[in-house]
């Protein structure tokens, strides 16, 4: 497949790159030989198919990575395949400390971006959790139960508003907090906004 040209606006991003700029650009030469489209998007290089972001690379504190938004659906033969976070449903990561790395796992890495292409391409989807499958935490509960506006407002709300809430609430261990957690998200909740707009 012949590799597709570079973006202008990548090219400056890897040249003001502090860090990684050399695992950025090995990364970035296995993704443009796969025949992406190459975009800037949230100021990180984003490769796509046919307008669907199909890998982003992460340059990170301790890490650089090669991010697939639908890579739960990938097989992951070789176990590198990471969530970003506990409660992340559909992307994965694959996190790199080195040029080194990079270099002798080419051939996996360029097979983990083509196996997301043929997903892709298949239309295959993650099935996501509806929220209904969350439970909610006792303390939003009570808030919802005393308050018939919240109660409202909150199921007014995206469901992916709603799990953004939830998950935040039900991640403080102490009861208090999670109370303190609820006052607080509350009038973002009445003025129908998710917790980062």
């Amino acid at each position: 497949m012949k590799a597709v040209a570079t973006n202008p606006k990548v090219d400056a991003f890897l040249d003001k790159a502090k860090r990684w700029r050399e695992e950025i650009a090995a990364l970035r030469s296995i993704l443009l030989d796969c025949g992406l489209t190459e975009e800037l998007k949230w100021n990180k290089p984003c490769y796509m198919l046919e307008g669907t972001n199909l890998a982003l690379i992460l340059p990170l504190k301790d890490h650089c990575v090669l991010l697939l938004p639908n890579g739960a659906l990938l097989k992951d033969p070789e176990g590198i395949l990471v969530a970003p976070t506990e409660n992340t449903q559909a992307a994965r990561q694959i996190r790199l400390t080195s040029l080194q790395e990079i270099t002798r796992r080419k051939k996996v890495l360029k097979s983990y971006v083509q196996e997301a292409i043929a997903v892709e391409k298949a239309g295959m989807k993650v099935a996501y959790k509806k929220i209904t499958d969350y439970t909610l935490p006792e303390e939003l509960q009570k808030a919802l139960d005393a308050d018939s506006a919240l109660n409202k407002a909150f199921k007014a709300l995206t469901p992916g508003r709603q799990r953004a809430y939830m998950l935040h609430i039900a991640g403080a261990k102490q009861p208090k907090t999670r109370e303190a957690r609820v006052e607080k998200c509350a009038p973002q909740i009445l003025a129908g906004k998710g917790m980062n707009d």
